[in-house]
């Protein structure tokens, strides 16, 4: 199965107040942690990511996908095209507060290369990474790298995907803490 990633200029970042069905992304590498109260599962997938976050009744669930992608609208809490940059945050019940930072980033391409060589560097010795199929036109194809920090009142995600055909760079980071 070829694992291409779609264009950047695709991309969308939602957030959901509920779980979302796994059949409905297409996972190449998946975790899952469980820390104090709280359990999460994150996965790469074909476009970017999905985090499903879980505590006490609460769900949050956190998708960088292609805008193309049919996701459902109910429970939507969030919804932005990736470009540029943007911060945002979700108070939740009882306290639990979402913050999301994200931008995309166009590079020269020897700097594109070079940052996509030290994540790869990195992503052999810690936390998720996928490397996908070129697209054709260049010989390396896009890799996506996630770093997860557990602690017993939050949780972080540092997300990076690649789209070598563009010579751009996704980085989100999100935190959720507790009360």
């Amino acid at each position: 199965m070829l694992t291409v990633r779609p264009k950047v200029a695709e991309l969308v970042f939602q957030l959901y107040g509920r779980p979302l069905h796994p059949e409905l992304f297409e996972v190449h590498s998946r975790r899952s942690v469980k820390r104090g109260d709280y359990e999460a599962r994150i996965e790469i997938t074909s476009a970017g990511h999905v985090v499903e976050w879980r505590y006490g009744g609460l769900t949050l669930t956190e998708v960088a996908t292609s805008a193309h992608h049919p996701l459902p609208k109910r429970r939507r809490l969030l919804s932005y095209r990736l470009k540029g940059q943007r911060t945002d945050y979700v108070e939740c019940r009882g306290g639990v507060r979402y913050q999301v930072d994200f931008q995309l980033e166009t590079l020269e391409p020897e700097i594109f290369w070079t940052f996509q060589e030290e994540l790869c560097h990195d992503g052999e010795k810690e936390g998720m990474f996928h490397k996908f199929d070129s697209s054709g036109r260049l010989a390396l194809g896009a890799i996506s790298y996630i770093n997860i920090e557990t602690r017993s009142r939050c949780f972080l995600v540092q997300a990076f995907h690649t789209f070598p055909d563009d010579y751009a760079i996704v980085k989100s980071q999100s935190l959720i803490e507790l009360p």
